[in-house]
């Protein structure tokens, strides 16, 4: 009978192993950065990061008046990206045969990253994501945690499965404000974690109404977002037995459906204006930034191909973050206005 080794040998052999797999993904990622940036999607990245800074931002200038503290601050805009980023990457392993079809540039159709690196690369950035929520408040890391599996689903069984796919992507990503929203203006039920003991809530809500028209917000424009690009992948995902929405109904009656998102979302977002008090600078963003968005989208429901699709995928990327903008700069306005400061 072979001897056992002892059990501090083991974890020895086992922490020896994971230093060499963080040493070789080190090494990668040094060597080749341009592969794992491109991972990110930074044509998009404006939009990811002003999404948690404005919802941040927006919390805090609510309970408080005042800027949010600048650390957790920063931690709260890292996180919030890392969280979406994360996404993004383990979406692209999933989808490397759609991809072949769709967008053969990509770094994983390309061979510039392996599958096994870029599933680390994605823990690693929803691990980083998930010591920001701890660390912030525990409810921030629940609303992570719910957000992750819905976002996961989708990418690794519901896009195959069925029509209604998109669901739990907007799902995911309007939990996205809520979580950072929870970080620096807790529910008082999980409140666990270091920003949230710097100031109380006094009138005790659990989510004010503009942080849920927030999350609504971004749900269903998600929902419109997503199925411009899905539109835009809708060959190579017939092709590959996916059947996603454009290949159920067609391009045609998606172009209307992402109408009526648009629609909503646009509504919502002046409604977030108009339920926080923001000002000028917000509703000059929010609205023209919404009128052009619904042309763009009109457009697309006289032209419904996979090109427009694409294109308007782009667009809505921009459009949102016009509108987080236009919202971190009126609230910055506004505290500058009431002597607000970083501390």
């Amino acid at each position: 009978m072979e001897k056992k080794r002892p059990l501090y040998i083991e974890k020895e052999a086992y922490t020896s192993k994971i230093f060499r797999y963080l040493q070789m993904y080190r090494r990668c990622i040094i060597e080749q950065p341009k592969p794992y940036i491109k991972l990110l999607r930074p044509e998009i990245a404006a939009m990811d990061l002003a999404l948690p800074a404005s919802s941040a931002l927006l919390a805090t200038y609510l309970l408080t008046g005042a800027f949010p503290p600048l650390f957790p601050f920063m931690l709260a805009v890292i996180g919030g990206y890392c969280a979406i980023a994360s996404t993004y990457v383990f979406n692209d392993c999933c989808d490397i045969d759609i991809d072949t079809i769709n967008l053969p540039d990509r770094p994983l159709v390309a061979s510039d990253v392996t599958k096994k690196h870029a599933l680390l690369y994605a823990f690693l950035l929803f691990l980083i994501a998930a010591a920001v929520a701890l660390y912030l408040n525990f409810e921030s890391l629940v609303v992570l945690l719910a957000a992750t599996i819905a976002i996961s689903a989708y990418s690794a069984i519901a896009k195959r499965t069925t029509f209604l796919s998109f669901l739990p992507v907007g799902f995911a990503y309007g939990l996205v404000p809520i979580g950072v929203w929870l970080a620096f203006d807790p529910a008082g039920v999980l409140n666990i974690g270091a920003v949230h003991s710097y100031v109380s809530d006094p009138a005790g809500v659990l989510l004010p109404l503009p942080a849920i028209l927030f999350g609504a917000m971004i749900c269903i424009t998600d929902w419109g977002f997503t199925l411009s690009g899905v539109a835009r992948d809708v060959e190579g995902d017939r092709l590959r037995g996916a059947p996603t929405f454009p290949v159920t109904f067609g391009v045609q009656v998606t172009s209307k459906f992402v109408m009526v998102c648009w629609i909503c979302g646009v509504a919502l977002s002046l409604a977030i204006g108009y339920t926080a008090h923001l000002g000028l600078i917000y509703f000059a963003g929010a609205g023209v930034g919404g009128c052009w968005m619904l042309l763009q989208a009109a457009d697309f429901v006289r032209n419904p191909v996979p090109e427009r699709g694409g294109r308007l995928f782009l667009q809505a990327s921009s459009y949102r973050a016009v509108i987080f903008v236009s919202m971190i700069a009126n609230i910055v306005a506004l505290c500058m206005a009431g002597h607000g400061f970083w501390f």
